[in-house]
């Protein structure tokens, strides 16, 4: 019970594409185990008239085990290399390979020598024991040249058992069975690798769009800054120079570079002033401007975002507060969880306004504790406004962030007064 839970706790702490890809690898891995055990023990019942059909039909069933045995890295190799993360398995494809010939040779011999009960079972031993180089095959090769290969020894096999005596209505069957082999295990593959490959394409695309939004706004935080302080540094440095030049030529008479060092200092404290609106500004979060940008940046993410109720009644103190709440959600969706949902709910009561930032995408156990500030700094602006920050639980996958701020008497709510709540601009879907 206890190595069924750390498996189970295992599962669920991956994210979702990690889940889909396992899943994808271990059921791709299964079927060769799945075709062998099915179709080639039924050899043995068959051959049990014969003593050396019999002995042929246990050399196969065991060389089949080994050979799934094989496939399994040589399965894991090739769906790597699909997905260009390693180089593909060359020796344990050729491997296979041989032992499929191996195959070929022994069933030639149990129809040569008549051991078959059943003719057709030599068609469904096929249809198994092709499997497994086939689908290492065509992930490992072009699929133009594994399907050409693929058939061409479908082709081959048909000729040697209709040499060995195979009757034309089992040998039809056999055709069939091969080519629905080789469909199985050149596309069922190649499918499940591409599978594989787009989500991890999708989860690249979705830690590029996290990083490309920080970088964008630093870069916008860069271009006001050099806006702000550009004009004002070059006059500054202008009205220095000249204060020395005036100095150098009279330094009895400093009235003109007092003047200049004068407009310097102003200069210098209007840029101070400036400088605190630019960053002021940057620290500032915005309600409205939070939730639409947390609605715009997860959903580009792949997470659908619902927006619902508005601030605009509230102060502009508790506007702020409550903005960098949903700022500092929606990027803890981003960087720590695997979402595919996020609601953002604000309940302004005559009392109280409640925001709720809520995803289906937390990793099971205990909240992440250490590392980062976001959520102490949330409690800390919320504290000056008497108001609270808690993070909750409420099911399994699901975490939500709590912030409730206290209302003064005379706090705008009109929006109550009418007994609703209005929808934020756009936040339907």
């Amino acid at each position: 019970m206890g190595w069924a839970r750390a498996k189970q706790a295992g599962w669920r702490r991956r994210s979702r594409p990690e889940q889909v890809e396992t899943h994808t690898r271990g059921t791709l891995l299964c079927l060769p185990w799945l075709f062998c055990l099915v179709s080639v023990p039924q050899l043995i019942v068959v051959t049990r008239h014969s003593t050396a059909g019999t002995v042929l039909a246990w050399v196969i069933l065991v060389l089949a085990l080994a050979q799934c045995a094989l496939a399994l890295p040589a399965l894991r190799r090739a769906l790597d290399s699909y997905v260009r993360r390693g180089a593909p398995p060359r020796r344990l494809t050729a491997a296979l390979a041989a032992l499929l010939f191996v195959f070929t040779a022994l069933m030639a011999a149990l129809i040569a020598i008549d051991a078959l009960d059943a003719p057709a079972t030599a068609a469904v031993t096929m249809f198994a024991v092709m499997l497994p180089w086939t689908a290492v095959y065509s992930l490992s090769a072009p699929l133009r040249r594994a399907t050409a290969s693929v058939a061409g020894y479908t082709a081959g096999v048909v000729g040697v058992f209709a040499l060995a005596g195979l009757p034309a209505q089992a040998l039809a069957g056999t055709a069939a069975l091969m080519l629905l082999s080789a469909l199985v295990g050149v596309f069922s593959p190649r499918s499940s690798a591409w599978y594989i490959a787009v989500l991890r394409e999708l989860e690249e695309a979705r830690e590029t769009q996290a990083r490309l939004a920080v970088a964008e706004e630093r870069l916008r935080f860069g271009r006001d800054l050099h806006d702000v302080m550009g004009r004002n540094l070059s006059v500054i440095a202008l009205k220095s120079e000249l204060a020395v030049q005036l100095a150098r030529r009279d330094p009895a008479g400093t009235d003109g570079a007092v003047d200049q060092m004068e407009e310097v200092q102003r200069l210098a404290r209007e840029s101070q002033t400036e400088v605190r609106d630019v960053v002021r500004g940057y620290r500032e979060a915005g309600l409205t401007t939070e939730l639409a940008g947390a609605r715009g940046v997860l959903r580009a993410a792949g997470v659908d975002c619902r927006i619902e109720g508005d601030g605009e009644a509230l102060s502009d103190d508790v506007q702020s507060a409550l903005g960098w709440v949903v700022r500092e959600g929606a990027t803890n969706v981003l960087r720590h969880a695997d979402a595919t949902r996020c609601t953002v709910r604000l309940d302004v009561a005559p009392r109280s306004a409640v925001l709720l930032v809520e995803n289906d995408g937390a990793a099971p156990g205990a909240p992440r504790r250490g590392g980062g500030s976001g959520l102490p700094g949330l409690r800390e602006r919320l504290a000056a406004l008497d108001g609270t920050l808690t993070t909750e639980r409420p099911q399994e996958g699901v975490f939500r962030l709590r912030a409730t701020v206290p209302l003064a008497d005379d706090t705008d709510t009109r929006e109550v007064s009418r007994g609703g709540r209005a929808a934020h601009p756009g936040s339907a879907g």
